[in-house]
């Protein structure tokens, strides 16, 4: 007994519907995906007592919030590790270690987060370090 085969059609994709998903999912991530404009960020700074420095121009300042991101000179950093700290601190010394590096840390920042801030100054070598405070509140306001 003999057999005929079949013949099979060409074999068709459709790409409509993929390329329609494809795009709903693009319209879907545009729309949900929150766009913020950064502004001025608000730290809520320690109290200590003491003299207030004189402002330098050829200064670095780290500025460390409360959910523990840095900013250099305002400038955000992609993620908090070390080396990234230390290549911008890097980047904007040039490597010269002479130049006061100033820590602006939220009373709410990590202790982990600040020493993590010093600790990448340290091993490059910056000598002329401080951190910002604010004076105290009279005991009558709170």
């Amino acid at each position: 007994m003999k057999f005929r085969r079949q013949r099979l059609g060409a074999v068709d994709i459709n790409l409509t519907p993929l390329i329609d998903v494809v795009f709903l999912l693009l319209i879907f991530f545009m729309v949900s995906t929150t766009f913020t404009r950064e502004t001025q960020l608000s730290v809520d700074l320690p109290e200590a007592e003491g003299q207030a420095s004189e402002t330098r121009d050829d200064e670095i300042e780290i500025l460390v919030d409360e959910s523990g991101t840095y900013r250099i000179n305002g400038q955000a950093l992609v993620d908090s590790r070390m080396r990234t700290l230390q290549a911008a601190i890097y980047k904007l010394s040039a490597g010269d270690t002479t130049m006061p590096l100033i820590i602006t840390a939220d009373a709410q920042a990590a202790h982990q987060d600040v020493v993590r801030a010093m600790d990448a100054a340290g091993q490059m070598g910056f000598v002329h370090l401080s951190i910002t405070t604010r004076l105290p509140s009279d005991a009558s306001d709170g």
